[in-house]
């Protein structure tokens, strides 16, 4: 049996990076079992005492930080290894590497990264937008956007353009049912990139059936019967192709990854 790691993520900011970097090193370790606890807006050495104290009072701790503050980042660092506690700082070599190779000393300011500048209020603008055009609704102003997803239900249209929103772009998603038209004006649209999705109908039969139990409305038979979900696909296939709007298969794709391929596309067309 495995061994249970308690894992301590502590940061001066938000802890939101860091959370994120943590992500990235456990899916590549099949068998970690671990607790894990987060601290944000750690900037005292008096926090990092607490911290260290309650480290000592469990097995198997381990500390991950990010602190761009220089002295307390080698305090954390030297109480951490006088304690015996396997302690690794996220950002200190980079900022180090980078200072080096940019000729210049950095900032060292905790929460840098969440200043009020204009790409900030890009965000907000385009998660407002975004939220206001989910699922179809106020379809007058969509030449408006900077990405129009389209794809049939449960083919994650919302999650995917709530993400590129959180990056920037506004975002429409578009749902595609039988017999129903698309928008007018979608297929002369030249300013926004206009991207299908689609999923394997297994998949989305599974997924479809879920949604039924949880809402627990048995009368949408059609809705999650296999044949009917193949013919949807097949028309937003016949659609996507026939005004050649790229088409991403998200069955096997996180959201994350939907999103890359995405920009990746928007990338490709800026550069036509």
């Amino acid at each position: 049996m495995n061994e249970k790691y308690n894992v301590y993520l502590v940061s001066d900011s938000t802890g939101e990076t860091l959370d994120r970097i943590f992500l990235s090193l456990k899916s590549q370790f099949a068998n970690f079992n671990y607790e894990k606890k987060e601290f944000a807006f750690v900037r005292t050495e008096q926090q990092i005492d607490k911290i260290i104290i309650e480290c000592n009072k469990i097995e198997n701790c381990l500390i991950l930080y990010t602190i761009v503050e220089t002295k307390l980042a080698k305090y954390i660092a030297s109480v951490s290894e006088r304690n015996n506690v396997p302690c690794f700082g996220i950002l200190g070599n980079l900022i180090l590497s980078f200072s080096k190779l940019l000729n210049q000393k950095a900032i060292h300011k905790p929460s840098a990264q969440h200043v009020l500048d204009e790409d900030y209020y890009k965000r907000i603008e385009a998660i407002q937008f975004t939220m206001a055009h989910d699922d179809g609704k106020k379809v007058d102003d969509i030449n408006n956007s900077d990405v129009i997803l389209l794809g049939v239900s449960r083919t994650s249209k919302t999650p995917t353009s709530i993400y590129l929103a959180n990056r920037g772009y506004k975002t429409v998603n578009i749902p595609l049912v039988l017999d129903q038209k698309i928008p007018d004006g979608l297929e002369v649209n030249k300013k926004s990139c206009i991207i299908g999705l689609i999923a394997a109908p297994e998949r989305l039969a599974d997924i479809r059936r879920n949604r039924v139990a949880i809402m627990k409305d048995h009368k949408l038979k059609e809705y999650t019967d296999l044949k009917f979900i193949k013919e949807e696909i097949e028309n937003s296939k016949k659609l996507f192709k026939r005004n050649n709007w790229p088409i991403i298969d998200v069955t096997r794709r996180s959201v994350e990854e939907t999103a890359a391929s995405i920009l990746k596309i928007i990338e490709i067309k800026k550069n036509k």
